[in-house]
């Protein structure tokens, strides 16, 4: 669980940032990866679409991570 002190300064762009690098260390690239221009507020990350092929190797790294 975060505080709230973690939440107030996790902004869209450090995410997508870290979540792109971290991807691309997994050898993960999820083309659409960016901030929604989503209604005024914290902002939303968008992950986009991808291909199946593509879409499970994030849910391969993770499990990988949690074992």
């Amino acid at each position: 669980m975060h505080s709230s002190h973690e939440l107030e300064t996790v902004t869209p762009s450090t995410v997508v940032e870290s979540l792109r690098e971290s991807l691309m260390a997994a050898g993960i690239v999820l083309p659409s990866l960016g901030i929604d221009p989503a209604p005024p507020g914290p902002g939303l990350v968008r992950l986009g679409s991808v291909r199946p092929d593509v879409a499970v190797k994030p849910a391969q790294a993770v499990k990988r991570g949690t074992a």
